[in-house]
C-alpha cells in the first residue's frame, strides 16, 4: 500500500511538471518585417529595437497573461518581394500577429496576402492609406499620409514660419505624393503661398535644379516630404548655393543624424513633425531612451522606435480585451483582435491613440527641431 501511494504521489507530481512545462512552452507568437539591411535600415532597426525593449519589458513583468512573447523579427531589406518572403517565414513559424511592416511598399504586398491568410498586422510606420485599403486586418500605429500634410500646412500657418514655400518631393513615390497633394490642398486653405514645386525619382542624386527652383522663387520656407537620404542630399546642395531656408520634414526624414558619414550641422534647424521627441521628460519616455540606450549602447531612439515599442502595448491591450490565447491560430485571433483595436485607448510613447475601423489611428503630433546633432522639442 506504501509502495502504491509512492508511485501514485510521484505520478502525481510528474503529471504536475510535465502540464507545468506544457504551459511554459505555450507563448505569445509576435513576428515583425522591416529593413534591416539596405537604403532603409535605419528606420527597420530602430522600429526592430523598440519592439524588442517592449517585448522584454513585458516579459520581465510576468508576459501577457502569464504566457511569455516569442519575437521573431525578419529582414526584408525594404522590397515588396523580400517582405512576402519574410511574411511567408513568420506564417510557417506560427506568427499569430505581425508588428510590420515598417515601410509602405513592402507593407501593402504583406498587407494583401495576410488578409487571405487572416493574420493581423500593426504597422508601426507604413503611413500610405493603401496600406490599409480594403484589408480589415492591417491597422497603422503613425500618422497617414493625408493627416501629415495637412497638419504639416496647419503647424506652418499657426506657428507664422513661412507665407512662401517651396516644395521638393518624389513624384515616383506613393509616401512623398500622398502628402504632397493634401499638403498642397491645406496650404491653399492656409493662405500659404506655393512659389515652386520640385520632383525627382528614386534615381536622383543631383539636386541642383530643384534647390535653384526654391531659392530663386524666394522661398522663406522648403517643405521635404521625403525620406532621410535625399534629404541629406538636399542639404549638402543648398550649403553648396548658400541657401539657408527653413527647411520642414515629416516623419520620413527621422533618421537623418543617423546616416554615416552626414555632416550633421547641415541640418541644424531642421524641423520635423512627429510624434516623438527623445528629450522629453515624462517618466515613460525617460525609461524608453534609458532601455533603448541600454539595448544599442548608448543610441538615441527615434520616431520609429518608439512607434515600435507602442505597437508592443497596443497588441497587448488588444490580446488582453479580446481574450486571445497562445494556443489560438492566427486566423481564429484576427477578428478578435480587429474588433478589440476598436475599443482600446493607449497611452504610449507616441501620444494618446485611439483607432477607427479602417485601422487608422487618432493622435496629436509633435513638432522637434534639430539643434546641436539632436532632437529635441519645439513646441
Amino acid at each position: 500500500m506504501k509502495f502504491t501511494k509512492t508511485l501514485l504521489a510521484m505520478i502525481l507530481a510528474l503529471a504536475l511538471v510535465l502540464s507545468m512545462a506544457a504551459i511554459a512552452e505555450e507563448t505569445y507568437k509576435i513576428g515583425f518585417i522591416g529593413p534591416l539591411t539596405g537604403a532603409a535600415a535605419l528606420y527597420g532597426n530602430n522600429a526592430n529595437d523598440g519592439t524588442k525593449v517592449a517585448v522584454d519589458e513585458i516579459n520581465a513583468a510576468g508576459g501577457i497573461n502569464g504566457y511569455m512573447i516569442e519575437y521573431n523579427p525578419q529582414d526584408d531589406e525594404h522590397d515588396g518581394e523580400k517582405s512576402v518572403n519574410a511574411y511567408n517565414t513568420l506564417y510557417d513559424w506560427g506568427a499569430q500577429m505581425i508588428v510590420g511592416c515598417v515601410t509602405t511598399t513592402p507593407c501593402i504586398a504583406v498587407g494583401s496576402v495576410a488578409y487571405e491568410d487572416r493574420v493581423f498586422m500593426l504597422t508601426p510606420s507604413a503611413s500610405s492609406t493603401d496600406v490599409t485599403a480594403d484589408k480589415d486586418n492591417v491597422y497603422q500605429l503613425c500618422f497617414t499620409d493625408p493627416a501629415q500634410g495637412t497638419m504639416s500646412a496647419q503647424y506652418i500657418a499657426q506657428h507664422g514660419l513661412a507665407t512662401k514655400v517651396s516644395v521638393i518631393y518624389n513624384n515616383g513615390d506613393a509616401y512623398s505624393t500622398g502628402i504632397y497633394q493634401t499638403f498642397a490642398a491645406e496650404a491653399e486653405a492656409q493662405g500659404l503661398e506655393i512659389v515652386s514645386t520640385s520632383t525627382f525619382t528614386d534615381d536622383t542624386t543631383d539636386f541642383s535644379v530643384q534647390v535653384t527652383d526654391a531659392k530663386n522663387a524666394g522661398a522663406e520656407l522648403v517643405f521635404l516630404p521625403i525620406y532621410y537620404t535625399p534629404a541629406s542630399m538636399i542639404f549638402q546642395q543648398a550649403a553648396q548655393m548658400e541657401y539657408a531656408p527653413l527647411f520642414f520634414g515629416v516623419d520620413g526624414m527621422d533618421g537623418i543624424l543617423g546616416i554615416e558619414g552626414f555632416d550633421t550641422s547641415l541640418a541644424e534647424g531642421v524641423l520635423l513633425l512627429t510624434p516623438f521627441a527623445a528629450d522629453a521628460t515624462d517618466d515613460l519616455t525617460v525609461n524608453f531612451v534609458a532601455n533603448f540606450g541600454a539595448l544599442t549602447n548608448g543610441e538615441i531612439p527615434s520616431q520609429f522606435a518608439a512607434d515600435g515599442y507602442d505597437c508592443v502595448y497596443a497588441l497587448k491591450a488588444a490580446i488582453e480585451l479580446a481574450g486571445v490565447t497562445p494556443d489560438m491560430s492566427a486566423e481564429d485571433a484576427c477578428d478578435l483582435l480587429i474588433a478589440a483595436m476598436q475599443e482600446i485607448e493607449i497611452e504610449g510613447l507616441t501620444g494618446n491613440m485611439t483607432w477607427a475601423d479602417n485601422g487608422e489611428v487618432t493622435k496629436s503630433p509633435k513638432a522637434v527641431r534639430i539643434e546641436n546633432g539632436t532632437y529635441v522639442s519645439a513646441d
